[in-house]
């Protein structure tokens, strides 16, 4: 497939995806400004991010195995199609009685559900079309759309919450998904459908399969490791953004928007450096660099005094940066290292491992911060972050990863 032509396909597929995400990433927000002003609960809203992951967790290897066995195309229309319906008969129940948090809480899991086999199935594709020196560029391009739907969504989000109450906001989600499966029902994407659909035996041994591909790659299984740790760490501060927003900074609806646009920016800049720049150094490096740069930011918002609040905004464009360029530097890292046919079972093991990390987080976000205070658990957070990003430094196997073509690493 021709660079023009390879180019146009999946651009064609992200701008679908681009809607699909600007007005997904605003109705969350809009979810997480009524939790947090209606409650003002850092139990509420731990128990929100419970239940936006928790489902991901337990079928997300399960589902990356059928990515890999089914048409990846199907499997994002599909996914898209569930989020859909689920969110129509969610409106449905809120419309004809109160709103309470049983419903929302029901909602973030069934979208959460379909996000285990849409994001993999995502993710996976980019290989089936993009030529492999172009993918470190092609995931920074991915970071620019997905930053431009995190400083657009917050602010339509904000708009929206704020002249309409959260049943008819849920509208946004709907047509989102509806012009994502029509961009997607209009493009050819290359199929790796298994010739053997597979019985649960067939599909357990596929799971083993995707955790041997990781086991097997030492560097691999570090990366995984360190992400997993940062991401434990990092948890009880990044959902508790809002009540630091409005707790310490005295803000409201419009600084916890103002908050994520700063967040999007500093995405949408990471994504312009790996787009534009073609780094030659290691992409590990970036990655642990990038750790550490955002265990900074979370330490300095904690550290900061209550009238610095755009200093906290420009904290947080870089602490948005820091995640844009790691995001784009660990797709590509796994997309070189991991054969096309394996990696949607490889993404869903780590979206999964990711998130279990996450789960105990959360778990005790609640506790955490009644017991210690918002501004003490970002230092905290921050301090354990900048620890991890400079010990991932010290393991050479990790250092070299990602400088190799690809491979499969189930070879015998």
């Amino acid at each position: 497939m021709g660079k023009p032509k390879w180019f146009r396909t999946y651009l064609f597929i992200w701008s679908g995806q681009f809607v699909s995400m600007l007005s997904s990433y605003a109705v969350q927000f809009a979810i997480i400004i009524w939790l947090s002003l209606e409650y003002k609960s850092a139990q509420v809203l731990a128990y929100a991010g419970i239940a936006s992951i928790l489902p991901q967790a337990i079928i997300g290897p399960i589902a990356g195995v059928y990515i890999d066995r089914l048409n990846r195309k199907n499997v994002m229309m599909l996914s898209d199609a569930f989020i859909a319906v689920c969110t129509f008969v969610i409106l449905v129940v809120l419309k004809n009685g109160a709103i309470n948090l049983f419903w929302i809480y029901i909602l973030l899991g069934l979208r959460s559900v379909g996000n285990a086999f849409h994001t993999p199935a995502l993710q996976a594709i980019a290989p089936l079309l993009v030529p492999q020196n172009e993918l470190i560029r092609v995931a920074g391009i991915n970071q620019i759309i997905q930053s431009v739907t995190s400083i657009a969504g917050p602010a339509i989000g904000t708009l929206a919450i704020a002249s309409f109450p959260i049943s008819e906001v849920l509208y946004l989600d709907i047509i989102g998904a509806v012009l994502a499966i029509t961009s997607l029902l209009l493009v050819r994407i290359p199929n790796l459908v298994a010739q053997n659909k597979g019985s649960l035996l067939t599909v357990l041994y596929d799971l083993k399969e995707g955790l041997r591909t990781v086991s097997q790659n030492r560097g691999l299984s570090l990366l995984f490791f360190f992400a997993m740790a940062i991401t434990l760490v990092v948890m009880p501060a990044a959902i508790m953004f809002p009540l630091l927003t409005t707790g310490h900074y005295g803000g409201g609806k419009w600084e916890m928007g103002l908050i994520e646009v700063a967040w999007g920016s500093g995405m949408l800049i990471g994504g312009g450096i790996l787009s534009v720049f073609k780094f030659e150094s290691s992409k590990v490096m970036l990655i642990n660099t990038m750790y550490t740069l955002l265990g900074l930011t979370l330490l300095a918002s904690g550290l900061l005094p209550e009238e610095a609040f755009i200093i906290f905004v420009i904290i947080t464009i870089v602490g948005g940066l820091s995640l844009s360029v790691f995001n784009g530097c660990f797709t590509a890292i796994v997309q070189i290292e991991v054969v096309p046919e394996k990696l949607g079972r490889v993404f869903s093991l780590y979206f999964s491992l990711a998130i279990l990390p996450s789960l105990i987080g959360l778990l005790f976000t609640g506790w955490i911060v009644d017991t210690i205070g918002i501004n003490q658990t970002f230092i905290i957070c921050g301090l354990l972050a900048i620890v991890l990003g400079l010990a991932a430094f010290t393991f050479p196997t990790l250092m070299q990863l990602g400088n190799n073509k690809t491979i499969d690493n189930n070879e015998n």
